[in-house]
């Protein structure tokens, strides 16, 4: 069994087929998918997505694009969205650099604010970095520092010195289509040399679909694909990664049912 770690079946693309791009994915050997939250506004429907099937989960917070245009989130709304039983992580939210579309020092703000509220419920940090490593890194430092949390770094695609501070810190990777790429040479480098036990797989869909399906719509099916090129970069056979993958994804998740066995 694999797990889609992170996609967005709330997202207008699902609209007109949501319920079969699902059954595709259970299907193809996908047991749980975690549909993400990017916007507090539209929590209830995520709640009600989630809410389908015992194998879907999700998670309440902010992305940083939308942090000026959303309301802002404090401590106590997140800490009582995430009692909500099929909330088991907290985001995703983070620092984005290379877009702005919120201003730096807002985001920075509400990163701080998901991560007090994973310390306190001690549900997984889902985070999304781009072309901020250097204050994502000091941020996660600094924030480990006043009190422990769990944290995954999604998507992963960025550098070699914030994945060895996300392990350092006693956190995860996941691994996203991007894998795939023809030009993700660097990308395939720093993963080859971290350790399996930290690695979950997502397919961020609607985007970032692997190849062979790169230029169509992502959906939670294709990632069968990024699992396959990760058993393949980690040497390992397929059915071995994504039973480790499977299992690394419930001790982090571990608000989520498992009925699978850990592996020795």
């Amino acid at each position: 069994m694999l797990v889609d770690s992170h996609c967005h079946l709330d997202f207008d693309s699902f609209d007109e087929d949501r319920h079969e791009t699902i059954q595709r994915a259970f299907d193809a050997g996908v047991g749980s998918l975690v549909t993400i939250c990017t916007h507090f506004t539209k929590f209830k429907k995520i709640t009600a997505i989630a809410e389908l099937d015992p194998r879907i989960f999700c998670s309440v917070g902010i992305h940083p694009h939308q942090v000026e245009e959303e309301p802002e989130i404090n401590l106590d709304e997140l800490l009582d969205a995430a009692k909500h039983p099929k909330v088991i992580g907290i985001g995703e939210t983070g620092l984005d650099y290379y877009y702005d579309q919120s201003p730096r020092t807002d985001q920075q703000t509400s990163f701080r604010t998901h991560i007090a509220a994973a310390r306190e419920t001690q549900l997984p940090l889902i985070v999304h970095t781009r072309d901020a490593d250097d204050d994502m890194a000091t941020i996660l430092r600094e924030e480990t520092e006043i009190g422990a949390f769990p944290c995954v770094l999604h998507c992963f695609s960025s550098g070699r010195a914030l994945a060895e501070t996300a392990i350092e810190l006693g956190f995860y990777l996941s691994l996203s289509g991007i894998l795939t790429f023809k030009n993700a040479e660097d990308l395939r480098d720093i993963i080859r040399d971290m350790p399996v036990d930290r690695l979950l797989v997502e397919t961020d869909s609607p985007y970032l679909a692997p190849v062979p399906n790169r230029g169509k719509r992502n959906e939670p099916s294709f990632v069968i694909h990024t699992a396959k090129k990760s058993a393949e970069i980690k040497e390992l056979d397929d059915k071995t990664f994504a039973e480790i993958t499977t299992n690394n994804f419930f001790r982090l998740f571990s608000k989520a049912n498992s009925d699978q066995e850990a592996i020795p």
